[in-house]
């Protein structure tokens, strides 16, 4: 995805709504909105910003993984799967 296609001034905003949210709506790529030169507002389409949604949560998820090996906070999966039979058959 090239950003440089995807930046548009405010006033592009304010003369072609209807056509960015057409467009928005059938392409993934977010457009960016310039007010005075300066980046300020990124617009997406819905399915892109759950798709973005959906995938800062799985990064998340990495992240906490990630700090609980470190911290040492895990166990073989061999451990963790003869402590499971244990207590299914003691149930």
């Amino acid at each position: 995805m090239k950003l440089s296609s995807q930046i548009k001034p405010i006033s592009y905003l304010k003369a072609h709504a209807a056509e960015i949210v057409r467009k928005l709506g059938e392409h993934q790529e977010p457009l960016i909105i310039t007010q005075n030169g300066e980046a300020k507002v990124v617009i997406q389409g819905i399915e892109s910003y759950e798709q973005t949604l959906e995938t800062m949560a799985l990064l998340k998820i990495l992240a906490i993984g990630m700090r609980q090996i470190e911290e040492g906070k895990v166990l073989p999966a061999v451990d963790v799967i003869k402590r499971l039979r244990e207590q299914r058959e003691d149930h």
